[in-house]
This record gives C-alpha cells, structure tokens and sequence, in this order.
C-alpha cells in the first residue's frame, strides 16, 4: 500500500490547539455511528473507534450521535466508556453538533451518516470520515461533501482508487481499516456459560459464520422494507451452494483436528441458517462435534467467544475482524454480492486467509482452514501482524483530527 502524505492545500481547519489551551477545556468530537443493532458488526464500529479515541486522544470529550442503541446496546458502551456523552435527543444532538471541535463519521459500510456530515460542513465545523468504504454512486452524489473533509481513509483500496479516479484529490485520501480492528468490549461471564453449555475448551475450536448473498432486510424491517424479487431469486439459487462450501470446510476441520466447531450468527436474520444450512446437512460423523446458536448474540459476548476460539471462517467480514483483534486467525469468503469492504484482508497482508467463493471450493476453504488448526502458534502471529498494520492506519487517523500527518 502505496503510502501518502496529507495535502496541506484544500483541508478543513480544525480548531486551532491554541483557541481550545484559551478556553481551557479538552476537543470536543462529535461521532457519528451506531448504524444499527441486528448486525453485531454495525454495533462493533462504534466501541473499536471509541477505543482508538481513548487511546490517541484520551482528553477529548466525545459525544456519540448515534441511529440505534437498541437491544441493550447503550449499556455495553456506558459500561465499557463511562465517560462518553450519548446525545439520544433532537435538542442533544443539536446541542452536541453546535457544540463540537470536530465532526467524525464514524467506520461503516458508506457514508451512513451524510446528511449530519453535510450539516456540519455547512456549519463550518471541520470534518473527517474514518473507516468507510465507498460505492461509485456515492462518490458522485456526495462529491462536494468528501472533497471538504479534513481527511477521507477509506477502509479498502478498491474505495480509494475510485475515489481518486473521480478527481478528488483535495482532502486527505489515506487507508484506514475498520475501527472494529481496535475493539475490546468483553463479556466473559457470558462467554463462560456459553463453553459450558456447548462443551467448547478455550482455543480449541471453530466459529463459522454463514450469509446469504443479500442481507433479507424485508425480513428484518417488514414494516419498512418491501420484499425484493430479484435479492430473493439470488439468495435462493446460491443459498446451499454457498454453504456447501463452509459445510466442507467444517467437516474437514472436524474430522483432520478433532476439534469442536460453534455456529455463529452475525446478524438476527442469520440464526435460524445455522441449523437449516449448516447443522442439519453435516455429516453424521461430524455433527457431534458441531454445536449452534439458536439465539442472536451482542457484540460483548462475540468478542470474549471469538477471542477464545481457535480460528474462524466466515461469509461475513466483522466477525473475523473481531477475531483478528484479539490475535484470532480468520479466514473470510468473500461474495460477489458484498461490498468492496471484504479488499481489507488483501490490504493488510491477509491474502492467503480470503477465498473468493465463486472461484473456491470447499475443499480449498477447508485445507487452508486446517492448515491453521495444525499450527496455531503461527497462525496466530501471523493474526497479530495483521493487526498491528490496521492499528498503524487507525492510528494515523486519530492524529489527523488534530492535523497530524501519515
């Protein structure tokens, strides 16, 4: 990855260090996240940036303006940052916004939050996005927008080049994964009762995780989303040939390392697949070995399972990232149908833990998961590496809030 200095020309300026030493009070930032709460990964953005904040700028007063805490979401994050402001209300958000040193969208899967990023460029307050990815329409309909930012970093290259490619060159284009790479949240009594329960010893165990090639949001949100014919017609004709694939893998993990597998969801629509499309079509020989959750989970408990997993594979892209947080090698197979985000593995070195489904096999997806479970110490290392590059990038995004460079 091609490493860039910010230009010093065409950048929001933030609140200059000087005015805030006057005032005698920390930056205020204000970030823009908490996307949604039936997806674990949406919930595991903000605490990972909350954690980079903490770290890098750890007297700044931060305010979440969030679009869901739901679920028991707003007590995992007051817990885990009990300093952190929340503004829930109209009046809050309004207040935090005037309020503000800096406005920070937050990583995502797009610019979720424009329309407050485009209230605080009106306003004059300097603005940056950390960790998105980008889709070609959103380049050119936001344009203007990105273009004003202190910084853009982009969480994959494939984002960036497009970015570039549209002639937008005035703000700080840099790579910055997923601030899901920084989490930390944990919740071990929970974790502690579900070994228990499925019979798992720590470190000696696979987490797989299905998906479906569109995400059923008719399901999730019926009163608001209408059923999309044509999502539907390509979720059904790739539903078992897609699993069939993660089941190889799963049997072969099985039945080379003799260790447990745990079936894991990372959003609400997924619980019911563990049992339909994995448990139920395994092997006879495998299925004592393989255990499912058949309820949906927090991102708390996720954190302190994946942590002590041995290794996971997985369709979806944030529960490896949980893992890859806490040294847990994992290996993501990658849709079609997902967006640009999955180029993270190949930007941070971890190419040969990612399969392009539609050009996989099973067997393919299965001895690389083997080859982990066999030699875990380096797996493991490797895991870390992966992560020390994401922390290098998140951190050069903090220090730009403050006008630090890459």
């Amino acid at each position: 990855m091609k490493r860039r200095t910010f230009l010093a020309t065409g950048l929001a300026a933030g609140l200059p260090a000087s005015l805030l030493a006057q005032e005698k009070r920390p930056m205020r930032i204000l970030l823009r996240s908490s996307w949604q709460t039936v997806n674990i990964g949406d919930i595991a953005h903000t605490p990972g940036m909350l954690v980079l904040l903490e770290k890098h700028l750890p007297h700044a007063e931060v305010t979440l303006w969030p679009s869901l805490v739901d679920r028991g979401v707003e007590k995992i994050l007051r817990d885990r940052f009990p300093k952190l402001k929340i503004a829930l209300t109209r009046d809050e958000k309004e207040n935090a916004l005037a309020g503000c040193d800096f406005f920070l969208h937050g990583s995502g899967p797009g610019m979720v939050g424009h329309k407050e990023a485009e209230l605080a460029r009106k306003s004059g307050k300097a603005y940056g996005f950390g960790g998105i990815t980008l889709s070609d329409d959103e380049i050119k309909q936001h344009g203007t927008l990105l273009a004003g930012a202190k910084f853009v970093f982009l969480r994959d290259s494939d984002s960036m080049r497009a970015l570039e490619a549209a002639g937008i060159r005035g703000s700080g284009i840099e790579f910055g994964p997923d601030a899901t790479f920084a989490i930390d949240l944990r919740d071990e009594p929970a974790a502690d009762a579900l070994l228990k329960q499925h019979g798992l010893d720590s470190g000696k165990f696979l987490c797989a995780i299905p998906r479906l090639r569109w995400t059923p949001y008719w399901e999730i949100h019926p009163e608001s989303r209408k059923p999309d014919p044509g999502r539907i017609r390509v979720n059904e004709e790739f539903a078992e040939k897609d699993h069939a694939k993660l089941r190889e893998a799963i049997t072969a993990w099985v039945r080379e390392t003799g260790m447990r597998v745990l079936l894991t969801p990372e959003m609400s629509y997924a619980v019911p697949l563990l049992k339909t499309l994995l448990f139920d079509k395994l092997p006879d020989d495998v299925k004592p070995k393989v255990s499912y959750l058949d309820r949906y989970w927090l991102t708390a408990e996720a954190c302190s399972v994946y942590a002590r997993a041995a290794a996971i594979v997985s369709m979806e892209q944030h529960s490896p990232i949980m893992g890859i947080a806490a040294g847990v090698p994992a290996v993501l197979v990658r849709q079609p149908t997902d967006t640009r985000k999955g180029r993270m593995w190949y930007d941070l070195g971890m190419e040969d833990w990612v399969f392009e489904i539609d050009a996989s096999t099973g067997k393919q997806i299965g001895e690389r998961v083997v080859a982990i479970g066999r030699d875990l110490p380096a797996a493991r290392l490797a895991a870390a590496k992966a992560r020390d590059r994401a922390g290098d990038r998140m951190e050069a995004m903090v220090a730009a809030i403050t006008g630090g460079g890459a």
